[in-house]
């Protein structure tokens, strides 16, 4: 069901595209007729170039992975208090993105930071072609502002680093032997009520060998959190197959940033009122509007620039 569902969409997409193209030839006989307007025609030109950038925007996920849900895994860096406030801010952007785009989100882990924000939060987004979507959002996010918890009112920096795993489903088989899992239990953080905070319901699983370490305390009972944390392994264990079969491609760490200190992918400059990713060149003004989940744009941008190699300025999209 799932495989029609993409074909038909696929489908779908060539249709609307031929109709609005044969519909603009024949206002442009109109056109020449004398029948309409340049104006009119001008209208249906742009809205066949909206449908013809759609199409091919699509196109770039193209890979099996594309297609899956996936998980966004947030974890605070240099900065202290600050960074846990921006990790938390990026937390709600991805929220707020996923709500709009009509995901399912689930919150499968979250930990506190010491005086604001999250030290670490692991979010699930369901949905087609969530992974497709947001798998350029790998790598090191750089705020800078003028920070609030500074008395003196400095201008600070800060990062996060933004991990994007697909989610494996039923059409992919991921074989672990459980002699190679290492589980731990206990208290679920934060709010929840009286059963998470007096049980141990949250789970941590290590895989031995290849040292994956994956927390799950969504769920209220111990056992559908290891479920969830044996089906988040396996999306990391399948994600680590990809990048080895495309690393023997010679396809540059699977196209994407190395997650590490000092890579920063995209930097948002608050006080300049500016965010830029560093990859496409494709910067933006609006900063509330991005950190309000808008980042469409640059999911975009990131997209096309790997296909086409050329960098994007916010009035080409």
């Amino acid at each position: 069901m799932k495989e029609l569902k993409s074909n038909k969409r696929w489908v779908e997409g060539f249709k609307k595209s031929t109709s609005v193209i044969d519909d603009l030839d024949v206002l442009l006989e109109f056109c020449d007729a004398g029948e309409i307007t340049e104006e009119e025609l001008e209208n249906k030109y742009q809205e066949a170039l909206l449908v013809i950038d759609d199409m091919e925007f699509k196109s770039t996920l193209n890979r099996p992975e594309d297609e899956l849900s996936c998980y966004i895994e947030i974890n605070a860096g240099a900065g202290g208090t600050e960074s846990c406030d921006w990790s938390a801010m990026l937390l709600r952007m991805y929220q707020m993105w996923a709500e709009r785009n009509g995901f399912k989100i689930a919150l499968i882990n979250y930990q506190d930071g010491d005086a604001a924000g999250i030290k670490t939060a692991e979010l699930e987004i369901n949905g087609d072609y969530a992974y497709g979507m947001l798998k350029g959002e790998n790598g090191v996010h750089r705020l800078v502002r003028v920070s609030p918890f500074n008395a003196q009112g400095k201008r600070m920096t800060s990062f996060s680093s933004v991990f994007v795993h697909p989610m494996v489903d039923d059409r992919i088989e991921v074989n672990i032997n459980p002699a190679d899992l290492e589980w731990d239990t206990f208290r679920s953080s934060g709010a929840g009520g009286q059963h998470v905070n007096k049980t141990e319901s949250a789970v941590r699983v290590r895989h031995l060998p290849s040292g994956i370490v994956v927390e799950c305390q969504q769920e209220r009972s111990q056992h559908q959190n290891r479920e969830k944390a044996l089906q988040s392994l396996k999306s990391r264990l399948y994600e680590k197959e990809i990048e080895r079969q495309m690393e023997e491609r010679n396809q540059v760490e699977a196209t994407k940033m190395k997650n590490e200190w000092g890579s920063q992918i995209r930097s948002y400059v608050l006080d300049d009122r500016r965010v830029k990713d560093h990859r496409s060149g494709y910067q933006t003004s609006q900063t509330d509007h991005v950190l309000d989940g808008y980042i469409d744009e640059f999911l975009k941008a990131y997209l096309m620039h790997k296909t086409v190699g050329v960098p994007l300025d916010e009035n080409d999209i």
